[in-house]
């Protein structure tokens, strides 16, 4: 079979200006990554040769060389000139360091905090500009929150509100949706969800103004079911969806909205094995003694246990978080999910492309595999509650 003519000397070198006009464009930097994806488009162009015609080959190599190349672009950003940012649960972790980074870039930052002179805020004082200004908000008081809206309104006159970052979030228990309070998943949907939802409509009007960001701190957790973070997944699973029904409903005023989905990393609340010492021997002292019985006190600190080495393997450099709500709010073109952290993206890839066993089975080996409750364990009595009724009555067996 005839092979089709490739380009000539001339052609080529009309492909190859064009391709540096490009990579000047995208404003690259030479290093591995780069060098790894131009070895990689060499080695695909020497079999496009051999194994397809030239149009389909040109085009095959033209559409691989501008996705591999976007990707490694440093994306636009937008200057910072005199914009404004309102950052929730500034305490500590994403809150803080968002904050001091925002701060030393040049923003005016309104970032909220549980406790004025918390460590976390007494920090921001010393080590922040004075554009920084701190409020005290609690996102389960509404009280708090016209509070917040009131003082947003009366330091943003000049400047406008450039973006909101939801980072504010709350989780108390780890344990099996059976033995987690009802009043455990309450607690985390008023902080989680509800009140981050009555903030960010409050500050709707504003943003709208400004063409602005709204950017939240997720989890995986709502995305998928981790074991024994059932409460705390749900909320942000509500979460999530808001911000995807904000994103539709606000593009047409210019509002880009973003959800950063972080692996695990070593904030504060991840560092204080004491505080989640105590929030155990709270569930055990509280569980009621019929499902004491049924799960085991030794299937509560197995899982317990699993849940602290899977904290103790976080990471400790909190900057791709940060770097990620950064580029939210600067990115000419915001993505609409992040997903900073090691592996994060090979969890995504299991969690919608692997068979439902394999998933469930990668989460507990990756986070809590719980073992077997102490009812369904052989040779175990079956504790009375579980056992059968062996003369229902009328109305029950209806």
């Amino acid at each position: 079979m005839e092979r089709w003519p490739w380009p000539s000397g001339g052609a080529w070198l009309l492909v190859a200006a064009r391709a540096l006009l490009q990579l000047l464009r995208a404003d690259l930097r030479l290093g591995r990554p780069l060098l790894a994806v131009l070895a990689l488009l060499a080695a695909l162009d020497w079999l496009c040769q051999r194994l397809l015609p030239p149009p389909a080959a040109l085009a095959v190599l033209a559409a691989a060389g501008w996705i591999a190349l976007s990707r490694l672009a440093r994306p636009l950003r937008l200057p910072v000139a005199t914009r404004a940012v309102l950052i929730t649960g500034c305490d500590s972790g994403f809150g803080k360091e968002t904050a001091k980074k925002l701060d030393a870039m040049g923003f005016t930052v309104l970032a909220t905090v549980l406790e004025l002179n918390s460590p976390g805020a007494l920090e921001l004082r010393a080590c922040c500009s004075p554009r920084l200004r701190l409020l005290q908000m609690d996102l389960t008081k509404p009280a708090d929150i016209r509070r917040a809206l009131e003082f947003t309104r009366a330091h943003t006159t000049s400047t406008g509100l450039w973006g909101l970052v939801n980072n504010a979030g709350f989780n108390d228990i780890v344990a099996d949706v059976e033995l987690s309070p009802v009043a455990t998943f309450r607690t985390c949907m008023e902080v989680n969800f509800f009140g981050a939802l009555e903030l960010t409509k409050g500050l709707l009007p504003l943003l709208r103004h400004s063409k602005g960001r709204i950017v939240t701190v997720g989890s995986p957790a709502g995305d998928m079911p981790y074991p024994c973070l059932a409460a705390y997944g749900t909320s942000k699973a509500a979460m999530a969806l808001l911000m995807d029904s904000f994103s539709c409903e606000l593009l047409p005023w210019g509002i880009k909205v973003s959800v950063i989905q972080p692996g695990c990393f070593k904030t504060e609340s991840v560092r204080n094995v004491s505080q989640w010492e105590q929030r155990k021997q709270l569930l055990l002292a509280n569980l009621p003694q019929e499902l004491l019985q049924a799960y085991g006190e030794d299937y509560i600190e197995h899982s317990h246990g699993q849940f602290l080495h899977s904290l103790s393997l976080a990471l400790p450099d909190l900057s791709p978080v940060v770097d990620a709500i950064t580029d939210a709010l600067l990115a000419a073109r915001p993505r609409r999910r992040y997903y900073p952290g090691r592996g994060v993206g090979l969890m995504y890839f299991i969690h919608y492309y692997l068979p439902e066993g394999l998933r469930r089975r990668f989460l507990q080996n990756f986070f809590i595999n719980p073992c077997l409750p102490r009812a369904l364990r052989p040779g175990q009595d079956t504790p009375q509650a579980l056992k059968p009724n062996p003369n229902p009555s009328p109305v029950a067996a209806r």
